[in-house]
């Protein structure tokens, strides 16, 4: 259960889960009428559940319990709030889905700058099926935007060894400082594991 949650908020909680298991039991060709009631669920928890941390909690723990098809999964994120969609991303994980139909949601939250966004796209899911050019451009995507390394799942095994990852981290710094622009702090951070040996 989310923390913070009042009585009522704990209530609408344990409400939407009790559909989102039941959603999770129904046959994957029982016909549907309309929009499950868990998903509307998971477009009110901003207002159920009174803080955006539990709300996103909330989200992630629905689609967790639901276990949806990759159909909903896309249709959750693609009509869904900023704060959705990271709900989406963070559970990515923990659902059934197959690494491109996952991987189609984190390449788009890449192309965003919404720091949240970008943050949520760096998780585990990124980290064991990105591939290493994506990965890189990545990393190097959460430097230019103010993202921590720590967001990033598996950046000291995954930059370990990396010599191109350090190679486009130096020419990243090279055109930082030529601009005169400050180079983020956390650069030198992954250089630096880029040069432990694998």
């Amino acid at each position: 259960m989310p923390a913070g949650l009042g009585p009522r908020g704990a209530a609408w909680v344990e409400a939407a889960l009790g559909e989102a298991r039941e959603a999770a039991r129904r046959a994957p060709d029982a016909p549907r009428r309309g929009v499950p009631a868990w998903e509307l669920r998971f477009a009110a928890a901003g207002r159920a559940c009174g803080s955006p941390r539990a709300a996103e909690a909330a989200r992630v723990l629905l689609l967790r319990t639901a276990r949806p098809d990759a159909a909903a999964v896309r249709r959750l994120y693609e009509r869904g709030t900023g704060a959705e969609r990271r709900a989406v991303l963070l559970a990515l994980p923990h659902l059934p889905l197959a690494p491109e139909e996952g991987l189609v949601l984190v390449q788009d939250a890449l192309r965003a700058n919404d720091t949240g966004l970008v943050a949520a796209a760096v998780g585990p899911f990124a980290a064991a099926h990105l591939d290493a050019h994506a990965w890189r451009h990545a990393v190097l995507k959460c430097l230019f935007t103010g993202v921590a390394a720590a967001a990033v799942a598996g950046l000291s095994d995954r930059a370990r060894g990396d010599g191109e990852l350090a190679r486009m981290l130096g020419d990243f710094a090279a055109e930082r400082t030529a601009a005169g622009r400050a180079v983020p702090g956390d650069l030198s951070h992954v250089l630096a594991l880029t040069a432990k040996e694998v």
